[in-house]
């Protein structure tokens, strides 16, 4: 897959904060994108495919006076990964903030978990998370957050989640081994883990009976919005300076 950059940004000086955002084409990664450009970082906004949703979001920033860019890459790749914080430093001058929002969610019991499927999944959440925590831990500057994530249910263990939980469990043992090797940096690491929240992926296969049962899981009694979630992302990106090394669960109070 070729790295390809479309850029679109406002005028005037060099921004003074600048935040890497995966999955920026939809979802939680998209609102984080909206949300960081509205705090004031430019936001290099990468997407897996959708060139017409990822145009779509810088315009929209763009739009409300924001900076943007959209660089396609596979975050699983860290060649074309690599690419996209070259870009960022040569564009925008350097990094501060690293959001990977990118991810695959496939739900099977286990007896009937296709292991193409497995590998398809672990791949992105995974060897994803990896490559792109190595990129961040190398490249964000003092002051500077990373933000990684996983999801509620690995606490809720529900069934047809072990092959995706896996995956994400994986995340939050790599928070605090990096948030621990990157001391004396003044970099953050944190995981935010989402209970059900109403974006494509998750709702994605799942019928009305099925939203609404997990809707009520939490003592709110609603889904969460991926707006809910960028303002986690928002707080721990900026005044967040405290938290460190943390998996939190943003879910409504969801066990």
């Amino acid at each position: 897959m070729t790295t390809t950059t479309s850029t679109t940004s406002t005028t005037g000086t060099a921004p003074g904060r600048v935040a890497i955002v995966t999955g920026a084409s939809s979802g939680i990664g998209l609102q984080s994108a909206e949300r960081l450009a509205a705090d004031g970082l430019a936001v290099v906004a990468v997407y897996a495919s959708n060139d017409r949703a990822a145009n779509e979001v810088v315009e929209g920033i763009t739009a409300a006076g924001g900076t943007a860019i959209a660089v396609k890459a596979d975050v699983a790749d860290e060649v074309q990964m690599g690419e996209v914080f070259a870009t960022a430093e040569r564009v925008y001058g350097g990094v501060d903030v690293v959001v990977n929002a990118a991810g695959v969610m496939i739900l099977k019991p286990v007896v009937d978990f296709d292991l193409a499927d497995l590998d398809r999944m672990h791949r992105t959440n995974i060897r994803g998370s990896f490559v792109v925590a190595q990129l961040a831990a190398r490249t964000v500057r003092p002051g500077g957050a990373v933000i990684a994530f996983s999801t509620s249910v690995v606490r809720l263990a529900l069934p047809t989640y072990a092959a995706y939980t896996a995956s994400k469990g994986a995340v939050d043992a790599m928070t605090l081994v990096l948030a621990k090797e990157l001391r004396g940096r003044d970099v953050t690491v944190n995981t935010v883990a989402p209970g059900p929240t109403a974006t494509p992926l998750f709702l994605d296969g799942k019928d009305e009976a099925t939203v609404e049962r997990m809707a009520k899981m939490n003592p709110i009694e609603r889904l969460g919005t991926p707006d809910d979630i960028a303002e986690v992302v928002s707080f721990l990106a900026g005044p967040g300076r405290w938290v460190n090394g943390q998996t939190l669960y943003v879910n409504g109070g969801m066990a």
